[in-house]
């Protein structure tokens, strides 16, 4: 496994494997990996000649008051799980070597920009945006893998991929979970064994409104509400969102389900903010 840290290094690397003819195949993270990042991997070794996986905590993804300086960094340890898994390049630039000084362009993003994670993290997707952008540019997939637990984040980057008409063809992976359900994430370091059997009540939820949802018991909108409700009962300091979404246009299914649809939930336990979501198929 190769390690680089500039785009000068990556670049020469990447020429190396294009020049063979090799389909490169990659893999975005910030870090603190994890079996649902190895899923990503793995789905891109199978699909791909070379795989290259990027580690890089992208400031401009965090609002005022998130916990960018706290986010959880374990270098040698995701370096040893990249060569256990097969890695062919890690890439691991710093923040002065991403944005230099004078760097001043962002990406917006229009489509997506006023629901769910967008509504409460102003700015959030420009970031993710404009990271993603850099890296599809410094790498030159042929391929790129995304968790879906991050779903917003993946109609995004699909947009994204098609509005500026890059070549790459993007890879959803599913969700892998604990074996009590839990939604993998860097962020789950952070609770405490109460939060912890307090977070499974998100999975636990989503699937109970998904149960009605398909049984017709009642309309969507109705059924959300429930489940926000509930999760404040369940103790969540603060349910951001949790609502029936279509599957493709991200659109609100608030009646019946009739095409593929996405139940997904943002909620707090006191500072720690997670995400999870399931698939509804009428």
């Amino acid at each position: 496994m190769i390690e680089v840290r500039t785009v000068a290094e990556l670049r020469a690397q990447i020429n190396s494997l294009k020049k063979t003819g090799k389909e490169i195949g990659f893999v975005p993270t910030m870090g603190a990996l994890h079996e649902g990042h190895m899923s990503l991997i793995d789905a891109a070794k199978k699909l791909s000649d070379a795989v290259v996986v990027s580690i890089f905590v992208n400031p401009l993804q965090f609002g005022i008051d998130e916990d960018l300086d706290r986010y959880p960094r374990q270098e040698a340890k995701d370096l040893k799980m990249l060569k256990q898994a097969g890695v062919d390049i890690v890439y691991l630039p710093s923040v002065k070597e991403m944005y230099p000084e004078g760097f001043s362009i962002l990406i917006q993003t229009q489509t997506y920009a006023d629901i769910l994670c967008a509504k409460t993290r102003p700015g959030h997707f420009d970031g993710v945006a404009t990271i993603v952008t850099k890296l599809f540019n410094q790498v030159q997939p042929d391929r790129a893998f995304f968790g879906e637990k991050d779903y917003q984040q993946l109609c995004v980057i699909r947009s994204l991929v098609r509005d500026l008409d890059f070549t790459i063809k993007i890879f959803g992976v599913p969700i892998v979970r604990e074996p009590d359900g839990l939604a993998m994430s860097s962020r789950n370091a952070y609770l405490s064994d109460r939060q912890r059997q307090l977070a499974l009540s998100l999975y636990v939820t989503l699937n109970m409104l998904a149960s009605k949802a398909l049984q017709g018991r009642s309309p969507t909108y109705y059924l959300a509400r429930e489940g926000r409700h509930l999760l404040g009962s369940k103790g969540f300091d603060k349910v951001d969102y949790l609502e029936f979404r279509d599957a493709e246009t991200l659109e609100e299914v608030t009646n019946s389900i009739k095409r593929p649809t996405r139940l997904l939930v943002a909620a707090h336990i006191g500072s720690i903010r997670l995400i999870d979501n399931i698939e509804i198929l009428p």
